[in-house]
């Protein structure tokens, strides 16, 4: 099966058009946008703006978050997890970090970018 590139650019318009927040989150990978801002959220940063569309490192469509360097920690846990949202309702992605941290809230987080690839069908 093939995607044409105009399909896959239009999915990730989306999450570049309209992700503004990531949150780090414990306990589980978030799969509904309470549990990503709310429920396991332990951290967040707001007023995000995506890198423009772009080509995959391999294939298929990439957008990017900026790296983070002053997020906001809430909530005194292990921060396993990521989750890009649109800060209102919509939960467009999470992941796991590359290793659990033990965070403290009222302190600040740091993050690398976070690369949303969307793959070319195989």
């Amino acid at each position: 099966m093939f995607i044409n590139d105009s399909v896959l650019d239009n999915l990730s318009s989306l999450a570049s058009a309209t992700a503004r927040r990531v949150d780090i989150c414990n306990t589980a990978e978030p799969t509904t946008y309470t549990e990503a801002t709310s429920t396991n959220s332990c951290g967040n940063k707001t007023g995000l703006t995506m890198t423009a569309l772009s080509n995959g490192a391999t294939d298929g469509r990439r957008v990017q978050t900026p790296a983070i360097t002053d997020g906001n920690v809430t909530a005194s846990q292990t921060a396993g997890f990521w989750a890009l949202t649109d800060a209102s309702s919509v939960l467009h992605a999470a992941g796991s970090l590359a290793s659990a941290q033990a965070v403290t809230s009222g302190n600040t987080f740091t993050l690398g970018a976070i690369s949303i690839t969307i793959r070319d069908a195989a």
